[in-house]
Protein backbone atom coordinates (compact mmCIF):
# COMPACT_ATOMS: atom_id res chain seq x y z
CA UNK A 1 0.00 0.00 0.00
CA UNK A 2 1.26 3.61 -0.91
CA UNK A 3 2.23 5.78 1.68
CA UNK A 4 -0.13 8.45 0.51
CA UNK A 5 -2.94 6.02 0.18
CA UNK A 6 -2.70 5.44 4.26
CA UNK A 7 -1.90 8.52 5.07
CA UNK A 8 -5.09 9.23 3.50
CA UNK A 9 -7.10 6.73 4.99
CA UNK A 10 -5.74 7.94 8.27
CA UNK A 11 -6.91 11.38 7.61
CA UNK A 12 -10.31 10.48 6.71
CA UNK A 13 -10.85 8.14 9.28
CA UNK A 14 -9.80 11.17 11.57
CA UNK A 15 -12.21 13.31 9.89
CA UNK A 16 -14.68 10.56 10.14
CA UNK A 17 -14.53 10.01 13.76
CA UNK A 18 -14.68 13.70 14.38
CA UNK A 19 -18.25 14.36 12.75
CA UNK A 20 -18.71 11.46 14.76
CA UNK A 21 -18.39 12.37 18.05
CA UNK A 22 -20.03 16.38 17.33
CA UNK A 23 -22.80 14.29 16.33
CA UNK A 24 -22.73 12.48 19.20
CA UNK A 25 -22.77 15.22 21.29
CA UNK A 26 -26.08 16.70 19.36
CA UNK A 27 -29.12 15.90 21.03
CA UNK A 28 -31.58 13.79 18.83
CA UNK A 29 -33.68 15.16 16.76
CA UNK A 30 -36.37 12.36 17.45
CA UNK A 31 -37.35 10.28 20.36
CA UNK A 32 -36.38 6.86 18.64
CA UNK A 33 -33.32 5.50 20.05
CA UNK A 34 -30.63 4.89 17.37
CA UNK A 35 -31.73 7.66 15.10
CA UNK A 36 -29.08 10.26 13.91
CA UNK A 37 -28.15 11.87 10.81
CA UNK A 38 -25.13 10.06 10.12
CA UNK A 39 -22.94 12.51 8.80
CA UNK A 40 -19.55 10.15 9.39
CA UNK A 41 -20.68 7.90 6.64
CA UNK A 42 -20.25 10.60 4.25
CA UNK A 43 -16.41 9.96 4.26
CA UNK A 44 -17.20 6.41 4.27
CA UNK A 45 -19.24 6.67 0.89
CA UNK A 46 -16.75 8.64 0.03
CA UNK A 47 -13.85 6.04 0.61
CA UNK A 48 -15.15 3.62 -1.12
CA UNK A 49 -15.72 5.48 -4.32
CA UNK A 50 -12.68 7.57 -3.89
CA UNK A 51 -10.07 5.03 -2.77
CA UNK A 52 -11.75 1.56 -2.50
CA UNK A 53 -13.75 -1.27 -1.09
CA UNK A 54 -11.56 -2.58 0.76
CA UNK A 55 -10.32 1.33 2.66
CA UNK A 56 -13.49 2.10 2.99
CA UNK A 57 -14.32 -0.67 5.30
CA UNK A 58 -11.23 -0.20 7.37
CA UNK A 59 -12.03 3.38 7.43
CA UNK A 60 -15.44 2.00 8.61
CA UNK A 61 -13.94 -0.26 10.80
CA UNK A 62 -11.64 1.83 12.59
CA UNK A 63 -14.22 4.69 12.84
CA UNK A 64 -16.88 2.30 15.00
CA UNK A 65 -14.27 0.99 17.25
CA UNK A 66 -12.31 3.93 17.89
CA UNK A 67 -16.25 5.80 18.51
CA UNK A 68 -16.81 3.35 20.52
CA UNK A 69 -13.89 4.33 23.16
CA UNK A 70 -14.02 7.81 22.79
CA UNK A 71 -17.84 8.28 22.83
CA UNK A 72 -17.61 5.69 26.32
CA UNK A 73 -20.47 3.42 24.87
CA UNK A 74 -19.13 0.03 23.81
CA UNK A 75 -22.62 -0.87 23.03
CA UNK A 76 -22.43 0.87 20.17
CA UNK A 77 -20.21 -1.37 18.44
CA UNK A 78 -22.73 -3.71 18.02
CA UNK A 79 -25.24 -1.60 16.79
CA UNK A 80 -22.87 0.57 14.41
CA UNK A 81 -21.04 -2.44 13.58
CA UNK A 82 -24.27 -4.53 12.53
CA UNK A 83 -25.50 -1.39 10.58
CA UNK A 84 -22.31 -0.40 8.85
CA UNK A 85 -21.49 -3.66 7.41
CA UNK A 86 -24.53 -4.11 5.90
CA UNK A 87 -24.28 -0.66 4.92
CA UNK A 88 -21.00 -0.51 3.59
CA UNK A 89 -21.78 -4.07 1.60
CA UNK A 90 -24.55 -2.41 -0.13
CA UNK A 91 -21.78 0.42 -0.97
CA UNK A 92 -19.52 -1.83 -2.29
CA UNK A 93 -22.18 -3.67 -3.87
CA UNK A 94 -23.58 -0.84 -6.10
CA UNK A 95 -20.35 0.79 -6.64
CA UNK A 96 -20.07 -1.41 -9.63
CA UNK A 97 -23.21 -0.42 -11.02
CA UNK A 98 -23.13 3.78 -10.40
CA UNK A 99 -21.20 6.48 -11.67
CA UNK A 100 -20.29 9.62 -9.71
CA UNK A 101 -23.19 11.17 -10.59
CA UNK A 102 -25.12 8.72 -8.84
CA UNK A 103 -23.57 8.35 -5.45
CA UNK A 104 -26.38 9.64 -3.57
CA UNK A 105 -28.14 6.63 -4.47
CA UNK A 106 -25.38 4.24 -2.55
CA UNK A 107 -25.98 6.78 0.06
CA UNK A 108 -29.82 6.54 0.55
CA UNK A 109 -29.42 2.55 -0.06
CA UNK A 110 -26.56 2.26 2.47
CA UNK A 111 -28.45 4.07 5.01
CA UNK A 112 -31.59 1.76 4.66
CA UNK A 113 -29.02 -0.88 5.13
CA UNK A 114 -27.58 0.20 8.31
CA UNK A 115 -31.14 0.94 9.68
CA UNK A 116 -32.07 -2.74 8.62
CA UNK A 117 -28.81 -4.05 10.50
CA UNK A 118 -28.56 -2.00 13.47
CA UNK A 119 -32.32 -2.84 13.72
CA UNK A 120 -31.97 -6.83 13.03
CA UNK A 121 -29.03 -6.22 15.73
CA UNK A 122 -31.01 -4.93 18.67
CA UNK A 123 -33.76 -7.57 18.09
CA UNK A 124 -31.17 -10.05 18.40
CA UNK A 125 -29.67 -8.59 21.39
CA UNK A 126 -32.61 -8.02 23.23
CA UNK A 127 -34.67 -10.65 22.33
CA UNK A 128 -37.34 -7.96 21.30
CA UNK A 129 -38.92 -9.20 17.64
CA UNK A 130 -41.19 -5.72 18.66
CA UNK A 131 -38.54 -3.40 18.18
CA UNK A 132 -39.66 -3.79 14.48
CA UNK A 133 -41.99 -1.55 14.71
CA UNK A 134 -40.43 1.04 14.75
CA UNK A 135 -38.54 -0.15 11.30
CA UNK A 136 -40.79 1.68 8.85
CA UNK A 137 -40.05 5.04 11.12
CA UNK A 138 -36.38 4.31 10.78
CA UNK A 139 -36.28 3.60 6.80
CA UNK A 140 -37.95 7.04 6.33
CA UNK A 141 -35.95 8.78 8.42
CA UNK A 142 -32.79 6.33 6.52
CA UNK A 143 -34.12 7.79 2.93
CA UNK A 144 -33.74 11.15 3.90
CA UNK A 145 -30.33 11.20 5.72
CA UNK A 146 -28.83 8.75 3.37
CA UNK A 147 -30.11 10.70 0.54
CA UNK A 148 -28.50 13.85 1.81
CA UNK A 149 -24.91 11.52 2.98
CA UNK A 150 -24.68 10.54 -0.33
CA UNK A 151 -25.06 13.72 -2.33
CA UNK A 152 -22.42 15.33 0.39
CA UNK A 153 -20.13 12.35 -0.58
CA UNK A 154 -21.07 13.10 -4.39
CA UNK A 155 -20.17 16.57 -3.75
CA UNK A 156 -17.31 16.02 -1.77
CA UNK A 157 -15.64 13.56 -4.69
CA UNK A 158 -17.25 15.49 -7.92
CA UNK A 159 -15.88 19.24 -6.60
CA UNK A 160 -12.34 17.72 -5.38
CA UNK A 161 -11.82 14.98 -8.37
CA UNK A 162 -8.34 16.83 -9.52
CA UNK A 163 -7.32 16.88 -6.09
CA UNK A 164 -7.93 13.71 -5.20
CA UNK A 165 -6.50 12.18 -8.18
CA UNK A 166 -3.39 14.12 -7.75
CA UNK A 167 -3.31 12.72 -3.86
CA UNK A 168 -3.75 9.40 -4.88
CA UNK A 169 -1.02 9.15 -7.91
Amino acid sequence: MKVKKLVLMGLLTAIALTIFMIENAIPPLVPIPGVKLGLANIVTVFAVFAIGSWEGLAILICRVFLGAIFAGNFSTILYSGAGGLCAIGITILVRRFLTHRQLWVAGTLGAIAHSIGQMAAAILISGTPGLAIYLPVMLIISVITGTFTGLCAQFLLNRGEKIWKTFLR
